[in-house]
């Protein structure tokens, strides 16, 4: 099923070129302290059988003319998964604008890095290049949604917290300053165009992805080349932090990685999933003095 936001905080099931508005079966929190994580995907395992029961009786929206939003509205967090692809790696050791001095060897030496929820739009927004003058590149990624708390899990169980599946871009400036202050603008986490359920993803490791800019093929890989593939990823990140429902785990980006400037175009693909269409707009800050 493909679950989705849509027009500031609705939820819809799309079914092709179609939304069937689901938001009255989501329960409102009004309690307080509110629970960690995203109230929606907490709730979402429990209300798909009742979407299933009430879907014949929705009315449909026409896809094209609703507003997406990114599918999740209140991450706990979102984790970014460096270096996860050997090519990534080699292609970040020549680059002297992305390893800044550095040897990149594997993700355990690098470590997980967090990216601020503020930077969280979706699809139907502009990104806005931050930094006049800086480099700011596009990472397209597979990014997997928990649908339930996680701690110290195993590989093999792994997937067995997955809510759904759904297209990260993981937009980064260049810099040597740290990854979650270069990674962290607003508008620098993209999450879309919706959330595609574990039974409509048979193999999270063998997903084809590209990323295209103004029609140009700048990426193009196929997730069964993660080094530390989905279930290592999320058992790797649960070691870590206890991990909530809605918290994004972004996989990692394959080679390919490049500067983007506004007026361009970004053509975002993982395969069952979706693909969308989001535009760079203008730079809108200088670089903030320490």
């Amino acid at each position: 099923m493909k679950i989705c936001r849509f027009n500031h905080n609705r939820i819809g099931v799309v079914q092709q070129d179609a939304v069937y508005d689901v938001s009255h079966l989501f329960e409102r929190h009004l309690h307080w302290p509110a629970p960690l994580g995203d109230a929606v995907i907490s709730q979402l395992e429990s209300v798909l059988e009742r979407v299933r029961e009430e879907f014949s009786s929705l009315q449909p929206l026409k896809l094209s003319e609703v507003r997406l939003d990114s599918p999740v509205a209140n991450p706990g967090k979102i984790i970014g998964a460096p270096v996860n692809y050997h090519a990534h790696i080699d292609e970040a050791n020549r680059d002297n604008e992305i390893n800044n001095g550095k040897t990149f060897t594997t993700l355990e030496a690098y470590g997980l890095f967090l990216k601020a929820n503020s930077s969280l739009i979706g699809t139907a927004d502009e990104i806005q290049s931050a930094f006049a003058g800086r480099r700011t590149d596009h990472e397209v990624e597979l990014a997997v949604v928990i649908g339930r708390t996680a701690r110290h899990v195993s590989v093999d169980t792994a997937l067995d917290y997955v809510a759904g599946y759904t297209i990260g871009l993981d937009m980064s400036v260049r810099g040597g300053e740290t990854p979650c202050y270069r990674k962290s603008p607003d508008t620098y986490s993209v999450l879309g165009p919706w959330l595609v359920t574990p039974d409509e993803i048979a193999d999270p490791d063998n997903l084809d992805l590209s990323l295209h800019v103004n029609g140009e093929l700048r990426q193009q890989a196929n997730t069964g080349l993660l080094i530390l593939n989905v279930r290592r990823v999320i058992a790797y990140a649960s070691a870590l932090y206890t991990l909530h429902p809605g918290d994004v785990i972004m996989t990692g980006t394959p080679a390919g990685v490049g500067p983007v400037l506004p007026g361009d175009t970004l053509t975002a693909y993982v395969e069952n999933i979706a693909t969308f269409d989001i535009r760079v707009a203008r730079q809108f800050a200088d670089q903030v003095e320490g």
